[in-house]
Formats: C-alpha cells, structure tokens, sequence
C-alpha cells in the first residue's frame, strides 16, 4: 500500500512598488514597458513585456510614481502624463 502525496502548488507572490507589501500575484496590478517602450497598466497579468506590481490602490500608484520605483523597475522614465492615464484608468477599474 503506497499513499499518494499532492504536492501543495505554491502561489506567486510579488511586491507591491507603493507600500512595499507583499501580495498574491492576482490581488497586485501590473504596470508593463512592452518590447516597443510602450507603458500600460494590464490588469490580465498576461502582457508581454518588463512588469513593476502595484496595489489596486491609487495611493501606492501615486507614491511608486514620486520615489521612482516604477521608472527604476522598468529601467526608463515614465513621463507624467502616463501616471495621470493611469491613475485615471485605475479609479475607472475601482468603480466597476
């Protein structure tokens, strides 16, 4: 009689660039530089390209932008009006 052991299946945690916190992989937005330096929020998880994780919170959205964190993850400068669109794109996802 040989017993079968289930692995248990670890789950992903990341960072979160704001507050520092970690996280399970789906409760954190990720913000991507895709392969043309186009930068984007993906809410999936499934875009390709260099990812920075974030709180779902415009809070952390906000303090990653001001210390740089994002801009150093993803090794360029994220101008101003991209953190705008974002912040806008994440209160519109909030109110969904």
């Amino acid at each position: 009689m040989s017993k079968v052991v289930k692995k248990e299946k670890k789950l992903p945690v990341r960072q979160c660039l704001g507050c520092n916190e970690h996280k399970l992989k789906t409760e954190l937005l990720r913000v991507v530089r895709s392969p043309e330096g186009e930068i984007s929020l993906d809410f999936t998880g499934k875009k390709s390209g260099r990812g920075a994780y974030i709180c779902r919170d415009v809070k952390c959205l906000r303090r990653a932008g001001k210390s740089l964190r994002i801009d150093r993850t993803l090794n360029c400068t994220v101008p101003p009006e991209v953190y705008d669109a974002m912040e806008k794109e994440l209160e519109a996802d909030g109110n969904k």
